[in-house]
């Protein structure tokens, strides 16, 4: 590009045969001597920023532009022979790219904790891509790439990677409630994660032109929690369920032949009496009425064993509580037999009575068997 010739003005130009080189300088080794009446070529998706004498001047857009130094040919090289043949009026051109730089991977390297309402703390990964572009080239160039002589999207890609990652970290735990709510909220939390990040990426003069979020992944674990909540929503009946995969598992066994066919077999007869009862308990009651037979009698509970007995029962045929009051033990409120001198529960004689409890706080006398006293509230035993 003759930079630094001694006679010659310059041509200066950029061409980016990358596709991921974000500023060039020329020269790109080091400081030049541009000379008054160079020539600045800009490319339509470019933007050039002067620096002379170590500040910056207006950027230049598209066309072709001349260049205002001090440094004339020759007699530059002449009035700097004190400073060693080296002009000390630097200039130095940084050509920024101003076009959209796409597919730029951001990522959680580790795991993050979310909090989740249903599951619990759960750790996430994140993936996605973002796209970014120059919108101000000198403050891009003072506060990113510096001096650099060149500066491409590798050297940014994992300092912004790291920004999103951190502001997805709270914007997720502000708006998603559960990891069961994300299916259909990929593009509205990319959205919104996206205005979070403009003053980020604004600072540093780069748009953030779009963003996308490809996949949130809980651990394997949490995964087959979220599959078995699914496949428990569409079975109805886990019992009626169960029941069938065991008699597949059956008629699968059978078909296989062998010792271990049989050995299956025969653990899954034992189990069957087990499983079928209870399939015929639940779809056939055992008080259920019986098509063409008489119908039973009401039916009550046995005081005692709470076991369903017939109405007219005198005694429990499970426990042999007598059903039909005569007489009933003053003490533990057993039911006894007619002229009865003890009760055969607590062995206590028929007509004692338990005597009355004192309250030792306030002296009132309250019902046997009491815990606290009527009157004052206080623990009697």
């Amino acid at each position: 590009m003759g930079t630094n010739n001694t006679f010659f003005l310059e041509v200066i130009e950029w061409l980016d045969a990358t596709g991921e080189q974000m500023l060039c300088r020329i020269p790109e080794a080091g400081s030049g001597e541009i000379k008054f009446g160079a020539q600045l070529i800009v490319r339509e998706s470019q933007a050039a920023v002067l620096f002379y004498k170590g500040k910056a001047c207006d950027p230049f857009g598209p066309g072709r532009h001349t260049l205002t130094t001090g440094n004339i040919p020759l007699l530059t090289k002449i009035l700097t022979i004190p400073w060693g043949m080296t002009s000390p009026l630097r200039a130095e051109v940084y050509f920024a790219n101003l076009k959209v730089f796409a597919n730029l991977k951001w990522g959680t390297k580790n795991p993050v904790a979310f909090r989740d309402n249903e599951l619990g703390l759960v750790r996430l990964r994140a993936h996605g891509v973002f796209n970014i572009r120059i919108i101000q080239p000198v403050l891009f160039i003072n506060t990113m790439a510096g001096t650099m002589g060149k500066f491409t999207t590798v050297e940014v890609e994992e300092y912004l990677t790291q920004v999103i990652v951190s502001r997805f970290n709270d914007y997720l735990g502000e708006e998603l409630d559960t990891l069961l709510n994300l299916p259909g909220r990929f593009d509205e939390l990319a959205v919104g994660l996206k205005k979070r990040l403009t003053r980020d990426f604004s600072r540093f003069g780069l748009e953030l032109d779009a963003l996308f979020i490809t996949s949130i992944t809980p651990p394997a674990e949490v995964q087959g929690a979220i599959d078995d909540r699914s496949r428990l929503s569409v079975i109805q009946d886990m019992d009626k369920f169960v029941t069938m995969k065991a008699a597949m598992a059956m008629e699968k066994a059978a078909g296989s032949g062998g010792e271990a066919g049989a050995g299956l077999g025969l653990g899954m007869g034992m189990m069957m009496p087990a499983m079928f009862g209870g399939f015929r308990q639940q779809n056939f009651p055992p008080n259920a009425p019986v098509a063409g037979a008489a119908s039973p009698s009401p039916a009550v509970r046995c005081a005692d064993c709470q076991n369903s007995i017939p109405a007219d029962a005198r005694f429990c045929p499970y426990c042999g509580h007598q059903q039909v009051i005569m007489a009933q033990c003053a003490n533990c409120g057993k039911n006894m037999a007619p002229n009865a001198r003890f009760c055969p529960r607590c062995g206590h004689p028929a007509n004692e009575k338990p005597p009355a409890l004192i309250c030792p706080g306030c002296q009132t006398e309250n019902l046997p068997q009491a815990t606290f006293c009527n009157q004052c509230g206080s623990r009697l035993t």
